[in-house]
């Protein structure tokens, strides 16, 4: 039987190649993405991606999407990225790609985004820490909507995307996660799900047991968190209609956010 831990480090193997003509890279000369480094730290390379015309000082305050790719996390998932914030993002929002450290080969094969509670003795950070971290430092030049701080992962990404919206220190209202294992016992303070939103997207065809999805639904449900589940055909991999699918959940997130189901 494979342990979560095995289909992770296959999920990451295989993350690169699962290159679909929605991940290809496209004209995208007129998407602007800047390179960051939160707290001035090598370690902590993000990009924010602006859309053309996109305003850099909003009068209102704008919904954060964190996208902490699957794979290895690297930023070569940039073009894929730069056609997430093209075609699905809705106007308005601010897109942030994070990018996974790499401290050690054992860290890097092992677990792409550690965390409080998968660290390893060459991580000199978790990734609930570089996400808060980068909230903090945005939101010092951003105008951000607090009730509009949401992730979007997937495979090697989900768990990490999990851990951070437990964490009260990264301000994580919402969570999309796709094709990801869950495991309850690693994650922090499952109590601190109540009020929070997570839209879960998997495959029935996923090498990663589709139970492992339902298992997350049930748990953060029991937990007072509100959850979304939806499935797609064709296994592990971003597939069919790629864009409209992340566009609807990220519509269904800023939904509860804006009628209050984020409030923690």
């Amino acid at each position: 039987m494979k342990t979560a831990s095995h289909l992770l480090m296959l999920a990451a193997v295989l993350g690169l190649r699962m290159i679909t003509e929605a991940q290809a890279p496209s004209d995208d000369a007129d998407i602007i993405a800047a390179k960051h480094y939160a707290g001035g730290d090598a370690s902590t390379l993000y990009f924010i991606i602006r859309k053309p015309g996109e305003s850099t000082a909003p009068k209102e305050t704008r919904p954060l999407l964190m996208v902490m790719p699957g794979g290895d996390g690297s930023a070569e998932f940039q073009p894929f990225i730069k056609n997430i914030a093209r075609n699905a993002v809705p106007d308005g929002w601010l897109v942030v790609q994070l990018v996974a450290p790499k401290w050690d080969a054992q860290q890097s094969k092992a677990v792409v985004w550690p965390t409080a509670k998968t660290r390893f003795p060459a991580v000199k950070f978790t990734t609930e820490e570089f996400i808060a971290a980068v909230v903090a430092e945005v939101g010092c030049t951003e105008r951000l909507d607090p009730q509009r701080v949401f992730t979007l992962s997937w495979s090697s990404g989900g768990p990490a995307a999990y851990a951070a919206s437990l964490d009260p220190a990264t301000k994580v209202t919402g969570s999309f996660v796709a094709m990801s294992v869950f495991r309850a016992q690693e994650l922090p303070n499952l109590p601190a799900a109540k009020g929070r939103s997570y839209y879960l997207l998997h495959s029935p065809q996923d090498f990663i047991p589709i139970k492992m999805a339902e298992k997350a639904r049930e748990t953060l449900q029991a937990h007072g968190a509100r959850v979304e589940f939806k499935t797609y055909e064709g296994g592990h991999g971003w597939r069919g209609d790629v864009f409209g699918m992340i566009r609807q959940g990220l519509d269904w997130l800023n939904k509860h956010a804006a009628d209050g189901g984020n409030k923690p």
